[in-house]
């Protein structure tokens, strides 16, 4: 418990269900959830048979690399939440790090939470939240990362772990996924702890002062990446001194 009452998390208060395969983890944390599971359980699967991206896309889901949620029932108000995917990049950039041998290619994030090696996509993660029936908000995090396959048609350059010389099997990196997790979430702190989480991010990041393009629901915009506020959102000088925040997109660099 910390100084002002809140409960601090720990690596105990996690529990772990791994499962041979299931449509999407994410979608079976979310079923748990509805069926009135307290939160903090991880889903893995070997593998999906409806694995998915962000705005719907399909994501690959052959058995040999790591599909993993996390349920999480009301980890922090509401207007404290935007920064939780920071945190859960940062957990997965350090899960990561630990696999990776020497002489790997730069590990980095590209905003908001993908993970780069060497500039191609090697993880992507969806965050997901529905309000249930008791009053209680679940929101779930489902994480996947190339180990050993990788999708024949990326929208991006991938990579996989594989590529990177590193032998790392999906039950260890998972192992480290766990523990760093649980690490971040404590600093992160309910969403208190954004300050340290964001200045975290800042230094894996992919990109800051570079030009880029983010690509919204309904037009492109260019300009150089100028980082993040703290609370999370993406700055974008567009020029003449204007900066643009923007909450959610899809980044291009170049």
């Amino acid at each position: 418990m910390s100084s002002d009452g809140r409960r601090r998390i720990s690596l105990g208060d996690f529990r772990h269900e791994a499962l041979s395969e299931t449509s999407s983890t994410n979608s079976e944390c979310l079923a748990r959830a509805r069926a009135g599971d307290g939160g903090n359980l991880w889903v893995t699967a070997e593998r999906q048979t409806g694995g998915r991206g962000r705005r719907g896309r399909l994501w690959v889901s052959e058995r040999g690399n790591l599909y993993a949620s996390l349920l999480l029932i009301d980890p922090a108000p509401m207007e404290r939440l935007g920064s939780l995917p920071l945190a859960i990049a940062v957990a997965v950039h350090q899960a990561i790090r630990r696999v990776l041998p020497l002489g790997a290619e730069p590990l980095e994030v590209k905003w908001p939470n993908d993970i780069l090696i060497g500039r191609k996509k090697t993880c992507g993660i969806l965050v997901e939240g529905e309000g249930l029936p008791d009053g209680r908000y679940a929101l779930i995090v489902g994480i996947g990362i190339n180990i050993s396959v990788m999708p024949d048609n990326p929208l991006y350059p991938v990579t996989c772990l594989r590529q990177q010389g590193s032998a790392a099997s999906p039950e260890e990196l998972f192992a480290h996924l766990f523990a760093a997790t649980a690490e971040v979430l404590e600093i992160w702190d309910q969403g208190h702890g954004i300050s340290e989480i964001t200045a975290l991010w800042r230094g894996i990041a992919c990109g800051i002062g570079e030009k880029i393009t983010v690509n919204l629901p309904d037009r492109s915009i260019s300009g150089q990446f100028a980082g993040i506020d703290d609370n999370g959102l993406l700055m974008l000088d567009t020029g003449a001194g204007r900066i643009m925040p923007i909450a959610a997109g899809d980044v291009f660099f170049g």
